[in-house]
């Protein structure tokens, strides 16, 4: 059975697992929420762990905090930062609106960890020399300063570390597809029907730039690193804080994890909205919308293979079907989709969350915890998908180019190229009357003599139908 200590906060004694890190005002939080079971992401205990930690060494520096107690606060910050601890961060994403929870979660966490670092042990913020979670963890700090701070640096740390070089990857690929391929003709289509040829190489050309697009996109996000609440505590006022304190946080985080972060040029609008990060993941939303137009394309230019489009060959990484055997479907491309429609979703629930009157409302916004988790899944989501989108199906995708001859050769819009030669109208009627007779715009021209043959096998030329003439 779970033994368990007596820990007090302002409100009275709690009943503490005893081998656990946090204390009272944790355990009543997790009383208080048991909704979804489901932490707060891992991502953003750790962007806490270095937050405290610059916070630390910017007290440090201010003479607010003496050097015993802020060294044992840096290096117990430095341990929840690397993941060493997130078993003892069980509080719930859907608690109190501000992250306050989790913030005192965080404090009393690094406190005993930074107590049992001057022998002083678990839960002895009372005694004497002590490091107390309030008075020295979250020293110049409110909930409403560091939570969203804290949000900052994991969605920016995601961003950089994950998001950007999967995007990059992703880029690559579809690049070198395009090169490869750009002597292929196929068919076109809009609106689902046939039109023009087109290389496949300028299909995947498109593709390409729609993931070079992404990471600009993502490189856009990361506009997030210049907005830091850190130092507006309570309203954005700065109260309790030194003045030189957020400019001395935000100095010692980028120095250690590589992005120039800055703090806020308005506090009370950084607090009080989060306009930049229902802008940021705006921009995730619409990598995703770039994801499910590239993946729809693929699978259906695969389909098939004897009843369809059947121009690509998708990898079979997979048996498709419990009851037809030898079936395999495009399941690569399936699963990209649907990660398309759970990040517009958590576009959705970020936009909520920031709405006046729901998240954002006079000084602070009280839904950051579902802001925050909705986001650094939509990260993760779009990260994971595209390597997945690399490894999984552009890597072992082929062209049937046998198939795309045949489309072309079949196509009654290749009669467009003849239209500047024999008229809009005469054109039109060549299409209805090849479509009416089975044939092909080819056979038909020669059929009934419309040009000489050396001039029709110039204009019919696929190829030369790809390219602007003069």
């Amino acid at each position: 059975m779970t033994q368990y200590r007596t820990e007090r906060d302002t409100m009275g004694e709690m009943q503490v697992p005893v081998d656990a890190l946090y204390g009272a005002s944790t355990a009543r939080a997790v009383d208080n929420f048991p909704i979804s079971h489901e932490p707060v992401p891992a991502a953003m205990i750790h962007a806490f762990g270095h937050l405290k930690a610059a916070c630390a060494q910017a007290n440090l520096e201010l003479g607010k905090l003496d050097a015993r107690r802020a060294e044992a606060i840096i290096a117990a910050s430095n341990e929840v930062a690397a993941g060493k601890h997130d078993a003892h961060f069980p509080v719930d994403i859907y608690q109190t609106g501000s992250g306050t929870s989790t913030n005192m979660n965080a404090n009393e966490v690094i406190a005993n960890l930074a107590n049992e670092k001057l022998g002083l042990g678990r839960g002895a913020k009372g005694v004497e020399g002590a490091v107390h979670p309030n008075d020295h963890v979250n020293t110049g700090q409110s909930s409403n300063d560091t939570f969203p701070t804290a949000m900052h640096i994991a969605a920016v740390s995601a961003i950089h570390e994950n998001l950007i070089p999967a995007l990059r990857r992703l880029h690559k690929s579809l690049a070198e597809k395009a090169t490869v391929w750009d002597a292929i003709v196929k068919i076109g289509r809009t609106h689902l029907m046939d039109a023009t040829p087109i290389r496949v190489g300028q299909v995947f050309g498109g593709y390409a730039v729609q993931a070079e697009y992404a990471v600009r996109r993502a490189e856009l996000a990361l506009g997030l690193r210049t907005n830091m609440e850190i130092g507006g505590t309570a309203v954005g006022t700065g109260i309790n804080t030194h003045p030189e304190f957020a400019a001395k946080v935000c100095q010692a985080l980028s120095k250690k994890l590589g992005v120039q972060f800055e703090e806020a040029r308005n506090h009370p609008e950084a607090q009080a909205a989060k306009d930049s990060f229902v802008g940021a993941h705006g921009e995730l939303k619409t990598i995703a919308v770039s994801f499910s137009k590239i993946a729809n394309d693929i699978r259906l230019l695969g389909s098939g293979p004897r009843c369809s489009i059947f121009e690509l060959s998708l990898p079979a990484t997979q048996p498709g079907s419990s009851i037809m055997p030898g079936k395999v479907n495009p399941v690569i491309c399936e699963a990209v989709i649907q990660v398309a429609c759970r990040v517009i979703g958590n576009d959705t629930t970020i936009t909520m969350a920031g709405l006046g009157g729901v998240g954002s409302l006079f000084e602070l916004n009280v839904a950051m915890p579902v802001m925050i988790d909705a986001f650094l899944e939509s990260v993760k989501l779009l990260a994971n998908s595209a390597n997945v989108f690399v490894d999984k199906l552009l890597t072992g995708l082929e062209v049937n180019e046998d198939r795309c001859r045949e489309l072309i050769d079949q196509s009654l819009m290749m009669v467009t190229s003849l239209a500047p030669l024999v008229g809009y109208e005469q054109s039109a009627m060549l299409a209805k009357d090849a479509f009416k007779l089975n044939t092909t715009i080819r056979q038909l021209c020669l059929d009934r003599k419309i040009l000489p043959e050396a001039e029709l096998n110039k204009a019919l030329d696929p190829d030369s139908m790809t390219r602007p003439s003069a």
